[in-house]
């Protein structure tokens, strides 16, 4: 643990040596870090039973932590290449099991506490520009400084976050400084490839116009659920993910829509299948064979209502057919909120925030967990389904020059894990996050 903190001291001193670079050219190289400690606590709830999965009934605390050093540079013209090592420790609330839509989002099924150290990012990105209108980029995390064409193609090749892509929006998409919750970070029911960090391996192209992009994927699968070995066979094992950015704006005012479309591929169990071969205690792992596939859409929109106050929306679906196999069990979701900046209170760099989020399930997805089947992340031995409703409310204080943040932050959950008998959770957090 020391020879790791050791490290990341000597990041800091490095990203504070290049703080002083002109961002109006081109830069060069780029040196970022950012660390995030989130500590969470609920009271205890009432539950009729409990499983293997579920939310623990009694009062807990649990506090996460990342730190990560981002590096960039130029190496020829139009070529990037990335670099991130990451560490990160600590535990999500009951092990990060028993609500689909988990209130951290900075805490992922690793299974244990500990910090560790690992590459969290490692690409490159080749860049293909035309045309005389250009863009002015500020440099910041994973973002080299400098002018950018408003006409580009570009491909990125390596190991990165598909929410590094895909998947954007103003004010509902970072843990780390926005909304918490996992169903705000990322469109609900888009079961993202990922291992179990949050991170996949693969191939992003992008076609960029002034007013639109569009984005396809071809990524790595792993070879179970929730895990970090990635499937060899990528011919049968493998996902495709397409978007469509258009940015336009309304009175004056700033708005993007987001539609995305994904297909996921791979060696996937099949609830029906599973609660065939055994009614009474069915387990989806035991069907898995390759040539299962699972698909989804995604919508996602915001929009600037003036210069200190933005609201979104998204909604999203997968087959659910098939188990869940990266991200959360989340077969339909929607969401909406606003962002209000503190600008009417002399608190400019200040905001609050407040989102509802509507979760829920495949029919045969349903019916796996009232069998009293398990997934990854959720299963109380039975189930009374009711959709799985979430509010969130957060104010983030600028404690420092734009540099240290701290969050309080509040979520009810009604339903966790789709649940009629088990809550109402309240879940209560802090967070400080520092970045430059």
């Amino acid at each position: 643990m020391k020879k790791h903190i050791l490290f990341f001291l000597l990041l800091i001193a490095i990203v504070k040596l290049s703080a002083a670079q002109d961002t109006v050219k081109q830069e060069r190289f780029s040196f970022h870090f950012q660390q995030t400690i989130i500590t969470q606590y609920k009271p205890g709830f009432s539950a009729d039973y409990s499983g293997l999965n579920s939310l623990s009934t009694k009062e807990e605390t649990q506090s996460s932590i990342t730190s990560t050093f981002f590096g960039a540079a130029r190496l020829w013209k139009g070529a990037e290449a990335y670099f991130n090592p990451e560490i990160s420790g600590g535990a999500g609330l009951s092990k990060t099991l028993g609500i689909a839509g988990f209130p951290n989002g900075e805490t992922f099924r690793v299974g244990a506490a500990e910090p560790k150290i690992y590459i969290a990012r490692l690409y490159f990105k080749q860049n293909f520009e035309w045309g005389t209108e250009k863009d002015t980029i500020k440099s910041d995390a994973n973002v080299l400084g400098g002018f950018k064409s408003k006409r580009y193609f570009s491909i990125a090749a390596g190991k990165f976050g598909m929410a590094d892509f895909f998947d954007g929006n103003n004010f509902s998409h970072d843990p780390r400084t926005q909304f918490m919750n996992w169903a705000l970070m990322d469109n609900g029911a888009w079961d993202y490839p990922a291992n179990t960090r949050g991170y996949t391996m693969g191939v992003v192209t992008e076609l960029g116009q002034p007013t639109w992009t569009l984005r396809f994927a071809l990524t790595m699968v792993v070879t179970q659920a929730n895990s970090s070995i990635w499937d060899a066979k990528v011919g049968k094992a493998n996902t495709q993910t397409l978007e469509y950015e258009k940015r336009y704006t309304l009175n004056g005012q700033q708005g993007t829509v987001r539609i995305l479309g994904f297909r996921n591929n791979g060696k996937f169990g099949n609830y029906n299948l599973a609660i065939a071969q055994n009614p009474t205690a069915p387990n989806v792992d035991t069907t898995q064979a390759y040539g299962r596939h699972k698909y989804g859409f995604g919508i996602s929109a915001d929009q600037y209502l003036s210069k200190d106050f933005g609201v979104f929306a998204k909604a999203s679906y997968n087959d659910g057919h098939t188990q869940t196999w990266f991200f959360t069990e989340i077969d339909r979701s929607v969401s909406f909120g606003g962002v209000l900046k503190g600008s009417s209170w002399k608190r400019s760099d200040d905001e609050v925030g407040l989102a509802f989020i509507g979760n829920g399930l495949s029919g045969p997805h349903r019916n796996y967990l009232a069998a009293g089947g398990y997934g990854f992340l959720i299963g109380d031995g039975k189930l009374n389904y009711a959709p799985e409703m979430i509010a969130e409310l957060y104010y983030k204080v600028n404690a420092f020059q734009n540099k240290f943040f701290l969050t309080p932050d509040y979520q009810f959950i009604l339903n966790p894990a789709y649940n009629k008998d088990r809550g109402p959770v309240n879940v209560f957090s802090i967070r400080a996050h520092v970045e430059f």
